[in-house]
């Protein structure tokens, strides 16, 4: 049954957020078409609910040969490749907004696991592929709160030279597997409010570890490989 309410949900307030949006989205569109490189949209293709692929939209933040130039698809802080304007976009999240048309047409959800490229599903333990995504992906979730800080930690890495996709493959998909699970199995429209609310908190305190004494058996990440 919550499926379907939640799909009700998602679909109504996708349309209304859109609209309620509208003047925020329309000056940022003209100013990326005035901008960078001209392009306003970014598409990706994503793994999405039941492991079926979908693009993924987003505001255009870096240019747009991004993937074939040093770094590939893993973005660090600072990152030469995101644009002056995309800088401000990525940092206040402005530039997930685009994927409530993805929520609109049913792709994702307003809260779910955040949906991934092929090549970064790979790197999760094969019983997580096989049940990560047994609910639609999400603009935000309980992965999107504890790894808010991921650009800055995977730049951590990097600069002490190590394996940034090893990195991904011991220490982080492990752990974001295992709190999508937690969420799998505790979803429902509780939760699901409480994420959303702690989303906007962590946007304005960073550093805020409510999410833990909001849901206490969420397994703590630790950043030590």
């Amino acid at each position: 049954m919550y499926p379907l309410i939640k799909r009700f949900f998602d679909l109504t307030f996708s349309v209304l957020a859109l609209l309620v949006l509208s003047p925020l989205l329309i000056p940022i569109i003209i100013g990326l078409k005035l901008t960078g490189e001209g392009h306003v949209f970014y598409l990706q293709e994503r793994v999405g609910y039941r492991n079926r692929l979908f693009n993924i939209y987003k505001f255009a933040t870096m240019l747009k040969d991004s993937p074939n130039m040093k770094g590939g698809i893993i973005t660090t802080t600072r990152d030469p490749r995101i644009t002056p304007m995309g800088g401000f976009l990525r940092k206040s999240k402005i530039n997930e907004l685009p994927q409530l048309l993805n929520v609109l047409f049913g792709d994702m959800s307003f809260v779910g696991p955040r949906p991934v490229m092929q090549k970064s599903f790979d790197q999760y333990p094969a019983p997580v592929q096989e049940v990560i995504y047994n609910v639609k992906p999400g603009i935000t979730g309980i992965g999107s709160i504890v790894f808010r800080d991921e650009e800055q930690l995977i730049t951590e890495v990097r600069n002490r030279g190590e394996d940034t996709w090893a990195y991904y493959r011991n220490v982080i998909y492990p752990h974001k597997g295992k709190i999508e699970q937690w969420y799998q199995a505790n979803q429902s429209f509780g939760v699901d409010f409480k994420i959303l609310l702690l989303t906007a908190w962590v946007i304005v305190q960073p550093q805020s570890d409510l999410v833990y004494r909001t849901f206490p058996e969420v397994p703590v990440f630790s950043a030590k490989v």
